[in-house]
């Protein structure tokens, strides 16, 4: 007879093994699709480039669409168009070349009058002289042969007087088809790179929406509205930063190439397109692009003037682009974290040589907002983007858990500039402490641990600014109304653990910050608790606030009959809990608390002698 399992026990039927189970799977699928995309570059690069290319080209056509253009037209002609521009685009850059390289010995006197002048600005027997001395050795003695490899070619076979017999092969002239596929060679293989990309983006552009509708069925039919949705916002968002990435890098390149014309660095029109290339390489590109028209400059120029000119134009350009144009056009970043970018540019050029770095930045974006839509691949827009991983009230309780108040004063100052205190309160530290009792409620977070909370916690109200215009303004009031008495006119009752203590703790920080005199007593302060001068008492909870506990708590607090008012503050409740008998008011956040006690508390405070003294942390 079979036995039913205990679901709760650890075993196969829990599935204790799974989520490991999980991760390893993901890790070797991860590692199985990376050596697909390394071993296939030859494939995937066409389709990468095409699929990006057609996110530039789509707004595009959508224009043409518009003034009823046919699809199929539109989107041959599109192409045709960009084919004959980049064909157009690479004879310009050909030729610019050619003359660059032709015309580079005219130059040799200028950098050799140059390198002299630096020689004698720093001294003939300075630093320098000797630097370059030391170079010159060094050379020499790596190019000094092997005096024992010498000795043992000397008596070889074909030694004549001591040294070996030079041979000479001479290869027969080529023919011309020789000649002719020596020169076509190195160009079939980029000219059918280019041909497969343009017939990819051609069959992109004319079968999108099929392509779309295919990708809907395979990512998410069960939930079709959020998967459609999800795809025209990625397309929409992906398609306005490419065209606009695109046509920004051009009038850079446009600015640049114009600018260096009026300098006078010869051949303007290849840096100026070199520099809108470049700057498609995140960091580095725009330092390259400078790099090479300074050095020409440098070769170019008797004097320093060009070379000065040049380092100025891209001084001043390049910050205006990067930091002023490009976030008025598409916002403060790319979407990208500083480190994701490094590590993508890394890994797609490791993975896909140069033409994975200039794809480096497009394709993490594609990531980024493949995750940000599709819920099973959110790692990677935790992983690769810009969004904080953790929001505020989870660096918060991290930082309680790790006893770091500074760390926490810093975020919490942050959030203050933009918000007020009510919603920091309640949106940041309640949120907090909600998932410190979550976890001590699950036996993860033990008595120790929870104190540390509660101590860190009550550091960190030390150290936040409170709202000076209110607080000087209810002072004010108080001096006019003369001196206030001794003693709290509110007095906050923790319900049991060092949790509920530190929603004390903020419960009387917040009306403090109202000038109310507020004190927090300790856990289970009620049954010690005297007639004073407190005429309201408000009990927090974190831990579970149940009808039996409230029910004793007040009824120990009305033994003195002094008719003090009691507000029941339930802060892990998701609405205010029903008012019980004796109760003056049941809420559930720190702004409801505040309200429903400077509602309740009575007009004149007692003048009986005071509260018995209850030390923090006493049973």
């Amino acid at each position: 007879m079979l036995q039913s399992q205990d679901p709760s026990l650890p075993g196969p039927a829990a599935g204790v093994d799974l989520p490991g189970r999980d991760r390893l799977l993901a890790f070797f699928t991860a590692i199985a699709i990376v050596t697909v995309l390394y071993v296939g570059r030859d494939v995937f690069v066409p389709i990468a480039v095409a699929i990006l290319l057609s996110f530039v080209l789509a707004p595009v056509i959508l224009v043409l669409r518009r003034v009823r253009v046919p699809r199929t037209a539109a989107a041959v002609v599109v192409v045709i168009a960009t084919f004959v521009g980049l064909l157009a685009l690479g004879s310009v850059i050909a030729l610019q070349t050619s003359d660059l390289v032709a015309e580079l010995p005219k130059y040799r006197f200028n950098l050799s009058e140059k390198i002299r002048s630096v020689k004698e600005a720093t001294g003939g027997s300075g630093t320098f002289e000797r630097t370059m001395d030391m170079i010159q050795d060094l050379g020499r003695e790596l190019e000094a042969p092997d005096p024992a490899k010498a000795v043992k070619e000397e008596g070889g076979p074909f030694a004549t007087g001591g040294r070996p017999l030079p041979v000479e092969i001479r290869q027969p002239p080529p023919g011309t088809l020789g000649t002719l596929s020596t020169v076509m060679a190195p160009l079939l293989h980029p000219l059918a790179t280019i041909g497969i990309i343009f017939i990819f983006v051609l069959f992109i552009l004319l079968q999108r929406e099929d392509l779309r509708n295919r990708f809907v069925r395979l990512a998410g039919a069960h939930d079709m509205q959020r998967t459609t949705a999800a795809l025209d916002d990625a397309a929409r968002r992906l398609s306005r930063f490419f065209l606009t990435q695109v046509a920004l890098n051009a009038a850079f390149g446009t600015v640049i190439g114009v600018g260096l014309w009026l300098i006078g660095v010869p051949s303007p029109l290849l840096f100026g397109i070199a520099a809108a290339v470049l700057r498609f390489v995140p960091y580095v590109g725009a330092a390259v692009a400078a790099a090479l028209p300074i050095g020409f400059a440098l070769a170019v120029d008797p004097g320093w003037t060009m070379v000065l000119s040049a380092f100025a134009l891209f001084i001043v350009v390049e910050p205006l682009v990067g930091h002023v144009i490009e976030p008025l056009l598409y916002g403060r970043s790319t979407g990208l974290s500083p480190v994701a970018v490094i590590a993508a540019a890394t890994f797609w050029t490791w993975l896909w040589g140069p033409i994975g770095l200039l794809l480096s930045t497009p394709l993490t974006l594609c990531l980024v907002v493949l995750g940000r839509h599709v819920e099973s691949l959110e790692f990677l827009d935790v992983a690769l983007g810009d969004r904080p991983p953790l929001s505020d009230s989870e660096l918060l309780y991290q930082r309680l858990l790790a006893g770091d108040p500074i760390e926490a004063a810093a975020s919490a100052e942050d959030v203050l500039r933009q918000t007020d205190l009510d919603a920091y309160c309640d949106g940041v530290v309640l949120p907090a402490l909600k998932l410190a009792q979550r976890d001590a409620a699950r036996g993860a977070l033990d008595a120790e641990r929870q104190v540390r909370i509660r101590d860190t916690l009550a550091d960190l109200l030390e150290h936040l600014p409170a709202p000076e215009d209110k607080v000087a303004a209810d002072g004010a009031e108080a001096d006019d109304a003369g001196p206030r008495p001794e003693g709290p006119s509110v007095l906050v009752l923790p319900a049991r653990s060092a949790l509920d203590e530190a929603a004390a703790q903020l419960l009387v920080y917040r009306l403090t910050a109202d000038g109310v005199a507020a004190e927090a007593a300790a856990p289970g302060g009620a049954r010690r608790l005297a007639t004073g001068q407190a005429g309201m008492v408000v009990l927090a909870y974190l831990s579970p606030a149940t009808p039996a506990h409230r029910r004793y708590t007040i009824r120990t607090l009305s033994r003195d009959r002094t008719g003090r008012r009691v507000v029941v503050a339930d802060f892990m409740a998701e609405e205010p809990p029903p008012v019980l008998q004796g109760e003056a008011a049941a809420v559930s956040t720190v702004k409801g608390a505040v309200e429903a006690a400077q509602m309740e508390a009575p007009a004149s405070e007692p003048a009986a002698p005071a509260v018995v003294p209850v030390r923090a942390g006493a049973a």
